[in-house]
């Protein structure tokens, strides 16, 4: 079943999308047989790039479109969203929002 999803989601970490952050989506965009892309203005790259997710030059606060086509969109979607959410894992604490716990 091909399924498709496409969202908007926030870089919400202090450095933006720099190198290990870039590694760390890749990575997790190659777990899924889905084609996964994302768009920052008028540059669309395939997220298992991490050179293509760098040259994106995304700073803190960039909104970006995610767009996700295949078998198991949903579940990459899922995945993405969380490393959005846990700011790459880059153990950043903001006072708005709980500490990720790492246990």
């Amino acid at each position: 079943m091909h399924e498709s999803v496409a969202a908007t989601l926030e870089v919400t970490n202090t450095l933006g999308l720099h190198l290990r952050a870039a590694s760390t989506l890749a990575q997790i965009a190659r777990e899924f047989t889905s084609i996964i892309t994302v768009e920052h203005g008028i540059q669309k790259v395939n997220a298992r790039s991490v050179l293509g997710l760098v040259m994106l030059r995304v700073v803190h606060s960039t909104k970006l479109k995610i767009e996700i086509h295949g078998s198991d969109a949903a579940a990459a979607f899922e995945a993405i969203k969380l490393i959005f959410e846990q700011r790459f894992n880059e153990g950043e604490h903001h006072p708005t929002q709980p500490p990720i716990s790492t246990a």
